[in-house]
C-alpha cells in the first residue's frame, strides 16, 4: 500500500514508444514545504503578533501582516518556478562495470517564462544547479555507479527549487524510463588471446592475405592500423594500406568453450579483455557465446556489437 501511494508521486513519460519524450511538470506532482530558514520566519511572524497584540501597536500589526504576505507571494513564486517546465533525457554512453554511468538531462522552460535556482539530483548524489532562461533551455549530468554488466536504469530523480528568498521548497519526483549499457568488467591486460584459425573463405576474396607484399590501397576504416603504409604518410602523403598475396588471412574466435574450469562472470571477463585486444591489434575476430555468436569482423560497429553480446548474456531473451 505504502509502496503504490508512493509510485504516485513519480512523474513518468506518456509515451512508451523507443523513444521517450519527456515530461512537462504540472500542478498536479508539483510539492512544496517550508524550508529551515521558512520555519524560522514563520516563528519571528508569530512571536511579532504576538508582540503586537500585547502592546497594541498599530505599527506592530502593519509590519507582520506586510513580511506574511510577503512570505506569501514568495511560496506562490517558488511552486510556479517549477511549473511548466519540460524535463528529457538522452541516450547514454555505454560503460564497463565499475565506472559511473553519465545521463544528460535537458530542462526546457515555458515561453517568456524563466526558470531560476533549479537543482536536479539522484538520491544518493549532491544537487547540480541549473538556470533555465524564459523560453530557453539548460542542461545537467547525473552519474551513477554500475556495479554490474546489463542495463542499468536512471531511476527516478528529483527536481527541486528554493528561489527566490530560500523559505520554501518545491520539488518533483521524475522517471524518465531511461538505461545505460553496461559492459563486464574487463580483465586486466595480459591474457594472450587464443591462437587463430585459418579463415573458410566466407565474406573473403581468394587470394588475399599475409604472406607478399602486393602492393597499396586507400586505407579503408576497419583497416588493422599495422598494415598502414606509416613511412608514406611521414612523408606527406594520404593513409595507403598495405596489401598482401598468398593463404588466405587467418581468423580469430573469442570461445566462451575454451574457457573450461571458470565462473560465469569471470569467463564473461576475459572475453571483454579479448574483444578489446583484439580491436586494438586490427585483428578479424569473432565471438562465440552459448546460444549466441558474433561473426568475425573487425571495426568499431562490431566492436560495440560484441561487447553488448557480452553485456546482455542471459539477461535478456
Amino acid at each position: 500500500m505504502a509502496n503504490a501511494y508512493r509510485e504516485r508521486w513519480i512523474l513518468r513519460p506518456a509515451s512508451h514508444g523507443m523513444e521517450r519524450e519527456g515530461v512537462r511538470l504540472d500542478r498536479r506532482h508539483v510539492y512544496i514545504l517550508p524550508t529551515k530558514q521558512g520555519a524560522g520566519f514563520a516563528v519571528i511572524l508569530l512571536l511579532m503578533l504576538i508582540g503586537a497584540i500585547n502592546y497594541s501597536n498599530s505599527l506592530g500589526y502593519m509590519l507582520t501582516f506586510l513580511l506574511t504576505a510577503m512570505g506569501l507571494v514568495t511560496m506562490l513564486h517558488t511552486y510556479r518556478n517549477l511549473v511548466g517546465l519540460h524535463l528529457s533525457a538522452g541516450r547514454s554512453p555505454a560503460v564497463f562495470a565499475g565506472e559511473r554511468a553519465r545521463f544528460a538531462l535537458r530542462l526546457e522552460g515555458e515561453e517568456g517564462v524563466a526558470h531560476r535556482s533549479l537543482a536536479v539530483r539522484l538520491k544518493e548524489e549532491t544537487p547540480r544547479p541549473v538556470e533555465v532562461a524564459a523560453g530557453g533551455s539548460g542542461s545537467a549530468e547525473l552519474t551513477r555507479l554500475a556495479e554490474r554488466r546489463g542495463r542499468l536504469p536512471l531511476g527516478r530523480f528529483r527536481v527541486e527549487s528554493d528561489y527566490p528568498l530560500g523559505l520554501f521548497r518545491a520539488w518533483s519526483w521524475l522517471d524518465l524510463e531511461r538505461h545505460c549499457l553496461v559492459y563486464p568488467r574487463p580483465e586486466p591486460p595480459g591474457t594472450p588471446l587464443p591462437a587463430a584459425t585459418e579463415g573458410e573463405g566466407v565474406g573473403r576474396s581468394a587470394g588475399v592475405g599475409e604472406e607478399d607484399f602486393a602492393g597499396l590501397r586507400a586505407y579503408r576504416p576497419g583497416d588493422p592500423l599495422r598494415h598502414v603504409a606509416w613511412k608514406a604518410v611521414a612523408k606527406g602523403q594520404p593513409m595507403l594500406t598495405k596489401q598482401f598475396d598468398g593463404a588466405e588471412a587467418s581468423r580469430l574466435w573469442l570461445d566462451w568453450a575454451d574457457l573450461h574450469g571458470m565462473g560465469e562472470e569471470a569467463r564473461l571477463s576475459r572475453l571483454c579483455r579479448w574483444v578489446l585486444d583484439a580491436e586494438l591489434q586490427g585483428a578479424e575476430y569473432g565471438l562465440r557465446l552459448p546460444g549466441t555468436s558474433v561473426d568475425p569482423a573487425r571495426g568499431e560497429a562490431h566492436r560495440r556489437a560484441c561487447l553488448e553480446s557480452l553485456a546482455l548474456y542471459r539477461l535478456e531473451g
